[in-house]
């Protein structure tokens, strides 16, 4: 078992976002609370440790990385981006762009996910077989910020994941978009796309849990939102507004 101090983070950020759209024509740079949600995404890992990041760029990728150098000098953030030419394809293929930067353990995570840095912590803290992926897992089922017709739902069987899809109609949990990962992962990917030509991240996390090495970690009440509509922006804003959450640190 082991616990970690992990201080990289992989960001996928290559999607053109198309049900934000009326939002911003970059998806990362769309302004949540006058902040751009890649940067909440960012300030939410380093106030849990994190100091490097590898961001995977498609759509408007000279945009986002212009934006990206900016931030890097405004919060000291080491920041590396790869470009992904395919980002119209699965999401998987974005973090198989990540593989050469990250050689041990990574928080996994979407820039469109707003997350308090307690939900890292969470990830961190918990005991994990050796190299086991572990995702954090929302069990409130009632969970108001969570759109029930887009979230991947999880099965889980004393912890460990055994189905993962947004189709799933038997399930017990929510995929909060975090992942706390190792290069296991992405040798699940690629395995599930030799076999099937599923090259998405679930397709990958489907491989390591027929290996029993994909765990469901508990993020118990913190709180997360998946930013990737319209309707989600205004409830987050809504939600912020009324918390007054930050994730300055």
């Amino acid at each position: 078992m082991r616990v970690s101090q992990i201080q990289d983070c992989l960001i996928v950020a290559a999607g053109k976002g198309t049900r934000l759209k009326g939002l911003g024509d970059s998806k990362p740079l769309v302004e949540l609370a006058g902040t751009p949600l890649i940067e909440h995404a960012m300030l939410a890992a380093s106030a849990a440790g994190v100091q490097n990041f590898v961001i995977v760029t498609g759509y408007q990728a000279e945009r986002l990385t212009a934006a990206l150098g900016q931030m890097a000098d405004k919060h000291g953030w080491n920041i590396k981006t790869v470009f992904n030419p395919d980002f119209h394809l699965s999401n998987g293929l974005s973090v198989l762009c990540g593989m050469e930067h990250l050689s041990g353990e990574f928080y996994l995570a979407m820039c469109d996910h707003f997350v308090e840095p307690e939900l890292y912590r969470a990830l961190a803290a918990a005991e994990l077989p050796t190299g086991a992926v572990g995702l954090g897992i929302d069990f409130r089922l009632d969970n108001p910020m969570v759109d029930l017709d887009d979230v991947t739902k999880v099965e889980l069987q004393q912890g460990h994941i055994k189905n993962i899809s947004k189709s799933l109609a038997h399930y017990n949990g929510f995929d909060t978009g975090i992942f706390r990962a190792n290069p296991n992962l992405f040798k699940a990917i690629e395995t599930a796309q030799a076999k099937s030509g599923d090259c998405s991240i679930s397709g990958g996390m489907e491989i390591l849990a027929a290996q029993g090495l994909a765990i469901g970690i508990d993020v118990g009440t913190a709180n997360w939102i998946d930013v990737d509509s319209e309707d989600m922006h205004v409830l987050a804003e809504r939600w912020l507004a009324e918390t007054s959450v930050s994730n300055s640190g």
